[in-house]
Formats: C-alpha cells, sequence, structure tokens
C-alpha cells in the first residue's frame, strides 16, 4: 500500500529545519549580514546536556563549570520536565543531530540503500544500548571532577558547529561525527538509540519514580552513616536507567501518548515502517508505551485510516491534540529561556575562615562589571587575591553579568579597602609617538567611576584609538572616582566635553577585517576632567609605558644547578640584539616566554629580554656568550618548530614558531 505522509506532521518538520536553519545562522556568522554588530552565538548557549552537567556539578562542587551560565541549567531542567510530563521532545524537535539522523534515513531510502537492520529489542540492541550510559557516567563524573564540560570533548554537533576549532578532543570528535553520519545513514537513528548521552538520561528520566528512590535509599544510608560518594550515586543511576530500559522499556507515566483505535487500523503495517526508532507500532494495543518514543508523528502521519492520533487518552486524542507536541516543544522552550535570562546561579561561592568570626556581623557588596571574571577558572584566581585581603570570608561569582557578590568583616575592612587591594593599574598604548615629531606629551587626567576591572582600560583605550586623534597611550590609578591618565600631542585639542562624549559611549564598535563590526556594550561614567595638564618629555613617556621581559637560565656544575650568568662570570659576554617598534605588542610580548624557552636549550645562551635600546625602540635583546654565536642564535631564532621544555627532562614538544624575525640583528658587548 502506498504511504500517503499526511501532511498534518507539518509543525515537527517547521520545529525541526527551523532549529537547524536558526543554529546555521546564529552559530555561523552569517547574522551578521543584517545584524553587522552581533556577534556569533555560543554553539552551547542552549545546549540541554551541558546544563544538566552543569547542575550536576553545582551539587557536587558548588560551583558551575567554566563558562555555564543559568541559562543552560534551566534548559536542563525545563528538558527534564519536558521527559517526565511528556515525552523527549526536545529529541523529536529540536535536537539537530536527530534531525540529521533522520535526514541521513531519509537520504538512504531515497537512494534505495539497503538498511542494516538491529532487531529491536534483540541480544544486540540490548548490548548496544549499554554504550550511551557508560558515557553518560564517564561525561558526567568528568565533568564534576574537574569543572569543564567534557561533553564538549566528543559532542559532534559542537565539533561541527565550531569548525573542529572548539573545545574538542579531535579523535573522539571525528569518531562521534563519523559514527553520526556513516552509522546514521546505514542504521536508523543509530546515534540517538546507542550513542547520545542525552537519549540515556532521557529514557532513564521517563522511569524518574524509580530514579528518585534510588537517590533516596544514597541519601538515607548517608543519614545512617553510610556516607558514599557522590559517583556511586551517578554510577547506581546509570545502571538503574540501563536496566529499567532493557527489562522494561515501557514507562507509563506521562501525560502524553500515541493512541491507537484498534477498530479503525487495517493492519497495514504503515506506522511501523514510518517510525525512526522502529516500534512495532501495528502490534500495538491502546498506547505505545515504548520507552523509545518522542511523539514525533511520524506514525500518526503515515496511517491512512486515522487509527493513530496523540492525546492524553483514546477518547481526547485527534484533532488539536496533533499540535500539542510541537506547541507544549515551543512553549517549554521559551519558559525556559525566559526564566534562564531572569535568574543566574553563581559559578562559585566560596568561603573560608568562617570559625574565626560571627557569621551574623558580616556583610556583603557587589561590583561589576569585571569583565576578566568571566569562567570557573577566572573566577577561582579572582577568590585566590581576596583570600589574600584581611577581613574578605567569602565571594560569589555570577560570570553571566561580571558580577561579584564579597562578603566580608566590617570591623576589619571596607569596601574601598578590598576595592583597592584587588584593584590593578592598567596601561594602553594607543599609539606610538615619535620622537622626531615631538619632543613632549601632555597628561590630562580625568576622573570616571564604573571602571572596576583592567579590560574597562583596554576599551576605553581603543575608543580612543577609534577617535581620530594624536592621543599615544592612557592608564589607570586606583581612587573613587579613577584616575585616568590620559598622553596625548600638545597640539591636540581635547576638552572635558569630548573626553565626557568618549567615556559615557553606549558600546566599542569595532571594525572588523571581514567588514563586520563587534559591538561590546559599555557603562562607563564621566565624573570631571582635572583643570591641569602636564608636560612631559617624550623619552620619560616611553620609558614610563614600556613593560620589559627578563628571562635567565639556569646552567649545570658538577655540584647542582647554577645561574649561568656565573658559569660564564669572567668571560667575554655579548647581547644579540633585533630591534623593532612591533615588539612591545601583545602579540609578541605574550610569546616572549616561549621564545626564551626555545633558546634555553643552548649552551651559551645566559638570558632573553625585551628593553629599549639607545634609540628608544623595543628590542628583543639575547645575552650569550662562547662557545655560543651571533650566527646560532640568529638559526635558532628563525627554526621552526621551536623547542619547548615544559617540564624539565620530561615534557618536551615541537611547537609552531610564535615569531617571526626578518632582519637579523647586531652585536654589541654586554656592559
Amino acid at each position: 500500500m502506498k504511504n500517503p505522509r499526511n501532511k498534518a506532521n507539518w509543525p515537527r518538520y517547521v520545529l525541526q529545519w527551523g532549529s537547524l536553519a536558526a543554529i546555521i545562522f546564529f552559530v555561523s556568522g552569517l547574522v551578521r549580514l543584517l545584524f553587522p554588530k552581533m556577534e556569533p552565538a555560543d554553539p552551547e548557549a542552549l545546549c540541554p546536556v551541558g546544563g544538566l552537567e552543569a547542575l550536576t556539578t553545582f551539587f557536587v562542587r558548588g560551583s558551575l563549570p567554566c563558562s555555564m551560565s543559568s541559562l543552560q541549567i534551566i534548559l536542563g531542567i525545563v528538558l527534564a520536565a519536558a521527559v517526565i510530563l511528556f515525552s523527549k521532545l526536545f529529541c523529536g524537535y529540536l535536537c539537530p543531530v536527530g534531525t540529521v539522523e533522520d535526514l541521513l534515513m531519509k537520504l538512504r531510502k531515497a537512494l534505495k540503500v539497503k538498511a542494516v537492520r538491529i532487531k529491536s529489542w534483540g541480544v544486540l540492541d540490548k548490548i548496544l544500548r549499554v554504550v550511551k550510559y557508560g558515557l553518560v557516567f564517564w561525561i558526567f563524573y568528568m565533568t564534576a571532577t574537574a569543572s569543564e564540560l567534557f561533553c564538549k570533548n566528543l559532542d559532534p554537533y559542537y565539533a561541527v558547529a565550531t569548525g573542529f576549532k572548539g573545545e574538542i578532543t579531535l579523535w573522539m570528535s571525528i569518531v562521534t561525527v563519523s559514527l553520526v553520519v556513516l552509522c546514521g545513514f546505514f542504521i536508523d537513528m543509530f546515534w540517538c538509540k546507542y550513542i547520545c548521552p542525552l537519549g540515556a538520561i532521557s529514557n532513564s528520566l521517563k522511569f524518574w519514580a524509580w530514579l528518585l528512590g534510588i537517590t533516596a535509599l544514597w541519601w538515607v544510608l548517608g543519614l545512617v552513616g553510610l556516607k558514599l560518594p557522590w559517583w556511586v550515586l551517578l554510577a547506581a543511576l546509570c545502571v538503574g536507567g540501563y536496566l529499567l530500559e532493557i527489562l522494561c522499556g515501557h514507562p507509563k507515566m506521562q501525560l502524553l501518548y500515541v493512541q491507537k483505535d484498534n477498530e479503525k487500523c487495517n493492519g497495514c503495517g504503515l506506522c511501523s515502517r514510518a517510525c525512526p526508532y522502529g516500534i512495532d507500532v501495528a502490534g500495538v494495543t491502546g498506547k505505545v508505551t515504548c520507552v523509545d518514543c518522542t511523539l514525533c508523528g511520524e506514525c500518526t502521519g503515515a496511517c491512512a485510516k486515522g487509527a493513530l492520533a496523540v492525546g492524553p487518552c483514546k477518547k481526547s486524542a485527534g484533532g488539536f491534540w496533533k499540535y500539542v507536541p510541537a506547541l507544549v516543544t515551543l512553549l517549554l522552550l521559551g519558559i525556559g529561556i525566559w526564566i534562564g535570562g531572569k535568574t543566574e546561579l553563581p559559578t562559585i561561592n566560596e568561603q573560608w575562615n568562617m570559625e574565626q568570626v560571627d557569621a551574623g556581623s558580616l556583610k556583603h557588596f557587589s561590583m561589576e562589571p569585571l569583565r576578566s571574571v568571566k569562567c570557573f577558572g577566572s573566577s577561582m584566581a579572582f577568590k585566590g587575591k581576596l583570600v589574600q585581603i584581611p577581613g574578605t570570608h567569602g565571594v560569589k561569582t555570577y560570570v553571566g553579568k561580571h558580577r561579584v557578590v564579597i562578603t566580608y568583616d566590617p570591623a576589619v575592612t571596607t569596601p574601598e579597602k578590598i576595592q583597592e587591594a584587588i584593584f590593578v593599574p592598567t596601561r594602553f598604548k594607543v599609539s606610538a609617538p615619535y620622537r622626531q615629531e615631538v619632543t613632549q606629551v601632555k597628561k590630562v587626567t580625568l576622573r570616571t567611576e564604573s571602571m572596576p576591572d583592567r579590560m574597562d582600560l583596554n576599551n576605553f583605550g581603543m575608543q580612543l584609538r577609534l577617535s581620530g586623534k594624536k592621543i599615544y597611550g592612557v592608564e589607570s590609578e586606583f581612587g573613587c572616582p579613577l584616575y585616568l591618565r590620559v598622553y596625548m600631542d600638545p597640539a591636540e585639542e581635547a576638552d572635558a566635553k569630548w573626553f565626557k562624549e568618549m567615556v559615557e559611549k553606549k558600546s566599542l564598535d569595532m571594525p572588523l577585517p571581514d567588514g563586520s563590526v563587534r559591538s561590546t556594550p559599555l557603562s562607563f561614567k564621566f565624573v570631571k576632567m582635572e583643570p591641569d595638564a602636564e608636560l612631559l618629555p617624550v623619552e620619560d613617556y616611553i620609558r614610563h609605558m614600556f613593560n620589559p621581559f627578563e628571562a635567565e637560565f639556569n646552567g649545570r656544575y658538577a655540584d647542582g644547578v647554577r645561574k649561568r650568568a656565573l658559569v660564564y662570570e669572567g668571560k667575554p659576554q655579548f647581547i644579540y640584539e633585533v630591534a623593532d617598534p612591533n615588539y612591545e605588542k601583545p602579540v609578541i610580548t605574550r610569546n616572549l616566554p616561549f621564545l626564551s624557552n626555545h633558546l634555553s636549550r643552548e649552551e651559551g645562551i645566559i638570558g632573553v629580554y625585551l628593553r629599549l635600546n639607545e634609540e628608544f625602540i623595543p628590542s628583543i635583546q639575547v645575552r650569550f656568550a662562547a662557545p655560543c654565536t651571533a650566527d646560532r642564535i640568529w638559526e635558532l631564532m628563525n627554526e621552526n618548530p621551536w623547542t619547548i621544555t615544559y617540564k624539565e627532562g620530561e615534557d618536551v614538544r615541537e611547537e609552531p614558531a610564535k615569531i617571526a624575525f626578518k632582519t637579523p640583528g647586531v652585536v654589541k658587548p654586554w656592559e
């Protein structure tokens, strides 16, 4: 009998292809064609698996994995609620990998390629189903242990969405993408049935009462003194979910099911052949309760007799109810995004030295935006600073809004003292003054607010660079309000009104090489401009703004390790100097430790420095003595790859050269 493919299933196709198109539009950067200021979306921004991983980590460690927000967590909770109340709606209507698997199945049928059949609920089917539960345990254990989303290492969607350039393990990503494409082409929904961790979680949640019982047992054992590690509970839930799936396979506590009217059914079997998961719908009497069912509607759309319909019971099935799964999917997604945008869990919630104080006497204050606090790692680094400040006892970080809430003892310290202690004075070079053009630099002092982070000065410096005026640099100094020192050409005119306009711009709009614009929201406040400007020699300004680098190496005597400077003491020493104004740029300075590490393996090289030479030009200087020569240094500097020693005698790697050198240097005596 010819399959009529009822058009009533169009809501599913609209959601499937609409969500896939939206992902491609926002993640690929095509969104910039219409909205030039909008950045490409984070591929993991709406990932419910990451949200459930983050929630697990929050319960285990009291912190969130790096870069996770409450949006993903809320969406993970919404997904769990959807599975418990309705079915695997995300899998059937939104998941991009599921859509690709569905497309591959249709492509195989169109090409008339014979499928590889794995008998549903046969021995091989049941064995393969254990794989996804093993992955769930591995992924959640690794995430909670390291506070990093481990699923990124092997998620096929994340690998493709980032162009295999994200936080992936390449071989894992290649394997999983291959499983999706190759196995998915020959075996219907191979990834979804046997590999997908979200499939394991969703199938387990259909037996939520049993999982709740396992969790209650673990909790009771802890109350009576048998405290089992958290991973034991995780393992028990994974094992329990797998056993329930293969031994039961028919949960019966949902609100919605595909309902079958046996009187209308003519036994044609079109419904079973249309089911992506191979469920024997034709052999069902009443409700389709198979754990694999996603309420996708393919079986109802294939039925020519109207014997199948979605509904809470047989009497209400059909009519409007056939649109309910798609509508519920959209509604829950909207609710999740709305709630996730309104709430935020702390990435870390840490306390220390609480036994030394009366908790009731402690106070809290918040700071935002601290743009350098953007993930778990930077949150812990911020906590490390606070621990060193007397009178501080806790911190919560909210990376979504770059906000921190600090707990302190008012009898010991104040918010102002804490802000001063954590403040990092920062310098930003806008452009380079040339001594042949100017002999003096004018220093103007501004007072501003809402610039607590070192990244704020960089953003303001970029605003000055885009202004077109002859401004050379800007630096910050703690104060309430903050001090900003702006260094500019003495002939340049810029009054308080102009500076106020620059400080209070609502966004930094950076032109990018591809013609688009990257927009960063800003909220700085201008307080005033100090009346007296100061003139200083250009040489003093250059020295003041220059950040030198120095690395000296060890050599070996028979009795141990000594400084190479001591090894070659009394012998002629020289400097091999390569000068370039660009050497003070961050792209160079952040790679100088790699260069010095690479050069340090050569006997006779004593140290590597970044200094100003006699002409006030930044120069990389290599200090050396015999047996090393200038030609050998130039050869080493131009080697590709560089040899980097990460751990003496154990971890030596070859890395691509990080700095290119064009003009050989000059040799000078070491003084």
